[in-house]
């Protein structure tokens, strides 16, 4: 078997919490990914300062703070992408979209230009992988719920940006998952890391 080249990947929890299972699948993806020889940077957004609140959309400059003047910089280091985050009420936790909102910015991730009905994709030659957590059995949440928290990512900011591909991996229903089964989950973030 031929062992794939090095990687710079930027791992991002979007999990409030540091004792969450979505950060437990973070940290099983950065150790393999590491064992891998893959340069592995982390970023868990509960421990950033910033204001997740974007108080006039686009209509000014909102400067940002340090914390995310530095995610931009690991975000443009890196060659992969890899979001660990739950699903809330159909979507991301409000952190996660709020550090969508305050550095996915129009000159940072994408550029609008005059003429043209969509933007110039500043994120290109990136490719990405979701670890996403849910209650729901991920069947009835594709199915049924078509899956909103994870097209908002992938599809209308990653996508959008020009990150491709994105994949998905959902793990659930976490709420009276057993112990084998969670390490089952932790074993197949590894597995991830080891084919990113």
């Amino acid at each position: 078997m031929t062992k794939t080249s090095s990687k710079r990947i930027l791992i991002l929890l979007g999990h409030p919490s540091g004792d969450s299972f979505c950060a437990a699948l973070a940290e099983a993806y950065a150790d393999a990914a590491r064992a891998q020889g893959h340069a592995v940077r982390e970023l868990r957004l509960g421990q950033l300062d910033f204001d997740p609140s974007l108080h006039e959309g686009y209509r000014q400059v909102q400067p940002l703070e340090a914390d995310l003047l530095a995610a931009q910089e690991a975000i443009l280091w890196a060659e992969h992408l890899v979001f660990a985050y739950p699903i809330w009420w159909g979507g991301a936790p409000a952190l996660l979209k709020g550090f969508v909102d305050r550095a996915f910015l129009p000159g940072f991730a994408f550029k609008y230009r005059p003429g043209k009905a969509f933007p110039e994709q500043l994120l290109r030659g990136r490719t990405a992988q979701l670890l996403v957590t849910m209650d729901t059995p991920p069947w009835y949440f594709r199915w049924v719920y078509r899956m909103p928290g994870i097209h908002q990512l992938r599809r209308t900011t990653l996508e959008f940006c020009g990150v491709k591909p994105v994949r998905v991996a959902s793990f659930g229903p976490i709420l009276g998952s057993t112990e084998p089964q969670r390490t089952r989950w932790l074993a197949q973030a590894s597995t991830l890391a080891r084919h990113a």
